[in-house]
């Protein structure tokens, strides 16, 4: 492992997600078709939700920016972990990790309260359909969908900062496919104390708060749904909260993994398999969850291709 001095580093070595040289190949032949479908999923759902009029409803706004988050998200870590799949030489400048791990971040939290955003659309729909439309008006919804952006992407270079103000010198080997905060906390040599606090209250307020607005949503949408006497119209209800509960369920459980713990050798190991999930199992799912399991997105397809 090179030593480097702090001032020389200029790039830092991508390890990857395993160390066998003969799984390349394939490994890029696995992440290149699961990215191409992703962006093909989240990229259609976005022209869809466009070209069909039908919907163009405060739910399929915010599906829209959910898509277009998970689009960023996968193609930050992507396309650089299929190029380092394939060559020798498996660097990233020291600029362009940065940027990996500040839109990393931001994206996440972008997403954590995109998903918050959501449920409070779907609490309202349910709890208070006589004034959904008063309620979620054009004004609140550019509002509920900027927050996650602004919030996202201060915070998000907050940390990075934080991060890229450490003194580098043990090594410039990044035991990640992606500039990650933990293994590059594991590579500093200066003080960490700051950045590794500054991190776990970011981790953990973002993760309560945004789950906390979730879950008192869904509540309240529980307890409306009980009080409804029809069979039909629980059976109504409970579909149009089904695809977003799986979706936040497949999100936070995997993150909740990650972060929630101190970056050691094991863990940073750990959490390589887990952010495969969520760089690119959840934004490849995402699309399939609230599209299979949606009547207005599979009619709306089939009025497209009429078309």
């Amino acid at each position: 492992v090179p030593s480097t001095n702090a001032s020389a580093l200029t790039e830092f070595i991508l390890l990857g997600i395993m160390d066998y040289p003969e799984l390349q190949p394939l490994l890029f032949m696995l992440f290149l078709v699961v990215y191409l479908v992703t962006i093909l999923g989240n990229l259609g759902m976005v022209v869809l939700i466009r070209l069909d009029p039908r919907l163009h409803t405060p739910m399929y706004f915010f599906l829209t920016n959910l898509a277009f988050v998970d689009l960023c998200y996968t193609t930050n870590a992507t396309p650089q972990m299929l190029t380092n799949l394939l060559s020798e030489k498996k660097t990233i400048s020291f600029a362009g990790c940065f940027a990996q791990c500040y839109f990393f971040i931001a994206l996440l939290l972008t997403e954590f309260y995109m998903l918050a955003a959501m449920a409070y659309d779907r609490y309202v729909a349910i709890c208070n359909p006589l004034r959904y439309s008063v309620k979620m008006s054009r004004h609140v919804c550019l509002c509920l969908v900027t927050f996650p952006y602004a919030y996202g992407f201060s915070d998000g270079l907050f940390q990075a900062i934080l991060t890229f103000r450490l003194t580098f010198c043990r090594s410039n080997v990044i035991n990640h496919f992606y500039c990650a905060d933990p293994p590059l906390i594991k590579l500093s040599c200066s003080d960490t104390s700051v950045k590794e606090h500054a991190m776990f209250i970011s981790a953990g307020f973002n993760l309560s708060s945004s789950l906390t607005i979730i879950l008192v949503s869904y509540a309240f949408i529980i307890a409306t749904i009980l009080r409804i006497k029809s069979a039909e119209g629980r059976r109504k209800a409970i579909s149009t909260c089904g695809s977003h509960v799986m979706g936040v369920t497949l999100f936070y459980g995997t993150l909740f993994c990650m972060y929630v713990r101190p970056p050691t050798e094991k863990t940073v190991e750990e959490s390589k398999i887990i952010a495969v999930f969520y760089t690119f199992v959840s934004p490849l799912l995402n699309p399939l969850i609230y599209s299979l399991r949606n009547k207005d997105v599979k009619q709306a397809l089939r009025r497209v291709l009429r078309k």
